[in-house]
């Protein structure tokens, strides 16, 4: 007969953190977020770590280049979604890895033959104000000038005058060359007055910009994520189809991880995809996979060669899988299950293999629990596509601004690939929604703000770092009064819209 598991399959909003001792030294300021991202030996310091334990999810609607700039940024990565083309999934790490710690990439460009037209559509689309005039329209192009809020009045010319009628042409412009370090550049932006200076290589290909706005925003991210030339660490998702040619594409790009992105990791096609890559780059390739819920699943993809590995089937909240097909399991038991794999394999073999909690998470508690159920860093998209970072479309509904959230399974994405089980090319049926969630402004306040709550929480549970949270935190079990009780009740909670009169 089937094998019956003895506890029933729960999730977060079911435990509570029970409080330890804080000390004098216990405060938010002491507590440290780093936290491995791929596997290393006892005693070794792994090759990648990350400063925060967040990750954004391999989607469409979540994970751009927008989103890898700013999430390296606070200290995280970003999963480029692999459901597109090789060729522009290459081109977006390769844009990412182009984008160091200071310089931005241009994302609002335009030709010599672009009208004042479209430069307010752009300005409206991007939000951004600074716009490149290249010959080719493109970012990569030659520069031959630039369009600012300066340059033009809307009220008083033509919407069909041409972008090289009214832009600053590129012999008035100030430029610094390609290979300019931060602090020179910062320099001539200082010396000159400017807003921003556009970086150019000998033959004048735009190759960056640097603002001046950014220059405070540059001192106040410590936690930065950056590789050894400075430029943001990015990752990439893959399948267990086209990884012979995907993974060389995005190696060539500088893509730093790879993560298979998959429903359910605990497959023959997994194990090929892992062993491909280590026969043909050995270990400088970093690849992550899963996704699993039990040990047997975890010990699976570690005996393979995973480099971390990732939790959690159907508990996303635009998933569907458990609904069709009946499969999953409760995100806190299954990172608790995998976590004691993850230990027992670390005693037996001296090798550290790092956990992902991938989905079930709904508030920002929950984080701190995944962390102390064993996790070592968290991936989410339902959090980061509320931000203007995330690539999806920003939209009004009953006067309330909303982004698009849609699933990898859903009809909309169609990455049929994140659920292949061998079978012909096709979708046979979704496992994924299309949806909405509110709009939330931009990440680095909200993520300053979760962060916030994470440490708090820590310094409350008398841990300073993650692994002394997943040794010493106390955990228990809530009944669903309890749930209940942990909210406002038994109070009318005031409306601010409306007036309360005093008798």
């Amino acid at each position: 007969m089937a094998k019956f598991f003895k506890e029933p399959s729960r999730t977060f909003s079911e435990y509570l953190l029970v409080p330890g001792y804080s000390g004098p030294d216990c405060t938010p300021h002491n507590v440290s977020l780093k936290t491995p991202l791929v596997k290393f030996k006892k005693g070794e310091e792994p090759a990648l770590s990350l400063n925060i334990p967040m990750v954004s999810a391999v989607m469409q609607a979540v994970s751009g280049e927008e989103m890898a700039c700013a999430l390296s940024r606070e200290g995280g990565v970003s999963f480029i979604y692999g459901s597109q083309p090789i060729e522009s999934q290459a081109e977006m790490v390769r844009n990412v890895k182009a984008s160091k710690a200071g310089f931005v990439g241009s994302d609002s460009n335009l030709s010599l033959d672009s009208t004042l037209a479209d430069v307010l559509a752009l300005k409206k689309k991007t939000g951004h104000s600074t716009m490149a005039v290249t010959d080719t329209g493109k970012r990569d192009g030659k520069l031959v000038g630039l369009v600012t809020s300066r340059d033009f009045r809307e009220s008083r010319m033509d919407k069909n005058t041409k972008v090289k009628d009214f832009m600053t042409a590129f012999d008035k412009l100030i430029v610094g060359k390609d290979g300019i370090s931060l602090s020179e550049a910062n320099d001539i932006i200082w010396e000159h007055k400017l807003n921003q200076l556009p970086i150019v290589d000998e033959n004048q290909r735009l190759k960056a910009f640097v603002f001046r706005k950014d220059y405070d925003s540059h001192k106040e991210n410590p936690n930065e994520l950056l590789d050894e030339n400075k430029r943001y660490i990015v990752g990439a998702g893959i399948n267990t189809r086209d990884y012979a040619q995907r993974v060389p594409a995005l190696v060539e790009a500088g893509v730093d991880v790879l993560v298979i992105d998959s429903s359910e990791g605990y497959s023959c096609w997994q194990k090929d995809t892992i062993q491909w890559v280590r026969e043909h780059y050995g270990d400088s390739v970093k690849i992550g996979a899963g996704n699993v819920v039990d040990g047997d699943g975890f010990r699976f993809l570690a005996e393979a060669g995973a480099d971390f590995i990732k939790v959690g089937i159907g508990g996303g909240s635009i998933c569907i899988t458990r609904e069709q097909k009946g499969i999953g399991r409760g995100q806190a038991t299954a990172t608790l299950d995998v976590a004691n794999a993850r230990d027992e394999y670390f005693k037996n073999t001296g090798i550290y293999i790092p956990i992902c909690s991938d989905g079930g998470i709904v508030h920002d508690y929950h984080i701190t629990l995944a962390l102390a159920f064993g996790a070592d860093f968290v991936m989410l998209g339902r959090y980061f596509a509320r931000f203007k970072e995330a690539p999806n479309k920003r939209v009004s509904i009953n006067g309330n601004y909303m982004k698009e959230y849609w699933g990898e399974g859903s009809a909309r994405a169609r990455n049929w690939q994140r659920y292949d089980v061998g079978g012909e090319g096709k979708m046979s049926f979704v496992e994924g929604v299309d949806s909405f969630v509110p709009y939330a402004g931009s990440l680095r306040d909200n993520v300053a703000l979760t962060l916030s709550k994470i440490k708090h929480t820590m310094c409350n549970c008398g841990c300073l770092t993650i692994p002394e949270l997943q040794r010493d935190a106390k955990v228990t079990l809530v009944s669903s009064t309890s749930i209940v009780e942990g909210g406002a009740h038994d109070v009318v909670v005031r409306d601010e819209n409306v007036d309360a009169k005093v008798q």
